[in-house]
């Protein structure tokens, strides 16, 4: 696993979403098509604002899916993910063949369609966030590393919840949903490429506990270092506690 680390945030996303266009560009170039995950928060706003604007790449024939969303919140709210992969994805680009993950619909019906929709063929790259507890999607933790579902259902635990009032998409944490459809781990691995952008102070802890010492469900974005092909682009912020002890981890400085 490569992690790259930046001067500061907007150098981290530039950087992060030439190589994201590139990896996009060669699958178009080999196949004619290509199939990317895309995570949506406000970590995630320079990164996407930046590959949202990168030439010569025929988004008309690439599929776009996301991570996970909320259960029950409609997609006029601020906080919904699939509102956020619409205006900082899909509508920049005009993408046609995306998948919203409808929490507030039929969730039963939803897991069949999007988890047939997903397994259908290889995702190519997929991009990523971590979150404060050291998620990945919205397996909080202790995450299940086993189940097989492309899609679930998860309980949020309350570290995550609160992070989204730090985030300002609700007033307290009595507003935020206590389940979400959520990407599993196994899945998230099964990616060709995987690409995560951590900036933020909020985020050194949990890089630390990912990325010092060894895989843990408690960690559960230390499973990336299990991915033959994962890089993690850090800010000097996010990157404040880092200080990793597994020769397997390759970490570079950049100017």
């Amino acid at each position: 696993m490569d992690i790259r680390i930046f001067p500061n945030r907007n150098a981290m996303a530039a950087a992060a979403a030439e190589q994201a266009a590139g990896a996009i560009r060669k699958a178009l170039a080999a196949k004619g098509n290509a199939r990317i995950v895309a995570a949506t928060a406000a970590s995630q706003k320079e990164f996407l604002e930046n590959l949202t604007s990168a030439a010569e790449i025929d988004w008309a024939n690439v599929e776009a899916f996301h991570l996970d969303e909320y259960v029950g919140l409609p997609i006029s709210h601020p906080g919904s993910f699939r509102k956020m992969l619409k205006e900082q994805l899909v509508e920049k680009t005009g993408i046609k063949n995306y998948h919203l993950l409808h929490g507030d619909g039929d969730i039963a019906e939803v897991l069949r369609e999007k988890n047939a929709a997903l397994s259908s063929a290889p995702i190519d790259i997929m991009f990523l966030g971590i979150g404060e507890n050291g998620h990945l999607a919205f397996n909080d933790p202790p995450a299940d590393f086993e189940v097989e579902d492309p899609y679930l259902v998860v309980q949020l635990d309350e570290a995550c919840r609160q992070q989204q009032v730090g985030e300002a998409w609700f007033s307290d944490i009595s507003q935020v949903p206590e389940r979400a459809i959520s990407m599993s781990i196994k899945q998230i691995l099964k990616a060709k490429e995987l690409l995560a952008v951590v900036p933020g102070p909020k985020k050194a802890d949990a890089i630390c506990a990912c990325f010092n010492s060894g895989v843990s469900p408690m960690a559960p974005a230390s499973i990336l270092r299990r991915h033959s092909n994962a890089t993690v682009y850090l800010d000097r912020e996010s990157a404040a506690l880092l200080h990793p002890r597994d020769g397997a981890i390759h970490v570079t400085f950049e100017r």
